[in-house]
């Protein structure tokens, strides 16, 4: 797994007896960013390998977290979040989960007790998942729910990423190995329930990150591999992980969903997302999405005509027109480090 540390700056890893984390350090060992009250850091050691460089927390600078004092303040559900479009955003600093109203970005509800979430996803019914990373288990809410429907546990590893396949209900979901020296995998939950199923695995991938089913149930794979990227797919019914070429270079790993026509893929070095035709072991790079004032978008998603990036680095989740890029048309600041977004739409009786 590679490290993209900013020069001079680390991450430290150490917990003082109040549980509280120093975000990072000058070469010197001398603490210059603000210190956060965390659970855990478990995911501190994938940040860099996912493209985050923890300078965010305003160590290059020497100041304190960008927007500190602006994170939206936990509330419970209001009454109509269950009867609207909802912005599911979680920040891997927080530890929590901002559902906002989508498209207009109100604060609606914060979700609480999570350690280090990641990446997140929807099924038809708007029922809400999310890679809940430094406890290895996935939490699925229902639409505007302020209490888990359910618990999916991941045991023996870090989930990262998931999707939701349109045709079946199973949940996909990427994981992170707890050991540097151990390869990640992709499980499967059958109906979005039970135990994982699958463990499938790619020598070229040991770092699975992020996923995507397309409308016909093949799941598409970004992550870390030995030579820098990686991308693979698991076809419908399809008992392994195949390789797949694009012609296209990609850095740094970032999203990947079905947008409707193609397969999108995030550059987090870039802040671009790239449109894909997939045909056997390559996919053809048919378009590409630059977002501007982006500087580093972990996971995205495409709603319609526009879609969602968590600035992880930016410390904000940005809108922009979809597929033209350009100029973002809404942001929604406050946040430390978000990861994952989602959207989902209240269930038509």
């Amino acid at each position: 797994m590679s490290f993209d540390y900013a020069a001079h700056f680390v991450l430290r890893s150490a917990q003082d007896d109040k549980g509280v984390f120093e975000l990072c350090s000058d070469d010197k060992g001398g603490a210059v960013g603000e210190r956060v009250k965390m659970k855990h850091w478990s995911f501190g050691r994938f940040l860099p390998a996912l493209g985050l460089v923890m300078a965010v927390a305003g160590c290059a600078s020497g100041g304190a977290l960008p927007n500190a004092g602006g994170v939206p303040r936990e509330m419970t559900a209001r009454g109509d979040a269950a009867s609207q479009a909802l912005l599911y955003v979680s920040d891997t600093i927080t530890g929590d989960v901002y559902v906002f109203s989508y498209p207009k970005a109100k604060l609606m509800q914060t979700l609480t007790g999570f350690t280090d979430p990641a990446g997140e996803c929807v099924d038809k019914n708007g029922d809400v998942f999310v890679a809940n990373t430094g406890q290895k288990n996935i939490i699925e809410y229902a639409h505007g729910g302020s209490s888990p429907k359910a618990t999916l546990k991941d045991p023996g590893y870090f989930p990262v990423g998931c999707a939701v396949d349109p045709k079946t209900g199973n949940l996909a979901v990427t994981n992170v190995s707890p050991s540097s020296n151990a390869a990640g995998n992709v499980v499967v939950y059958l109906r979005a329930k039970g135990q994982p199923t699958g463990n499938y695995k790619n020598a070229a991938m040991p770092d699975p990150l992020l996923c995507g089913y397309d409308n016909a149930g093949n799941l598409f794979v970004d992550g870390a591999g030995q030579g820098g990227f990686a991308f693979a797919e698991l076809r419908s019914g399809a008992k392994k992980l195949t390789n797949v070429s694009l012609n296209q270079p990609i850095a740094n790993a970032g999203g990947v969903q079905w947008d409707g026509s193609h397969v999108a893929v995030g550059d987090q070095s870039t802040n671009t997302i790239y449109q894909f035709d997939v045909s056997g072991k390559t996919g053809k790079m048919v378009g590409s999405t630059q977002l501007g004032g982006a500087t580093q978008v972990f996971q995205f998603w495409v709603q319609g005509g526009r879609v969602i990036g968590a600035d992880a680095y930016g410390g904000d989740v940005k809108i922009w027109k979809y597929p033209v890029g350009g100029a973002a048309v809404k942001i929604v600041g406050g946040l430390y480090a978000p990861l994952g977004v989602t959207v989902s739409f209240a269930r038509r009786s």
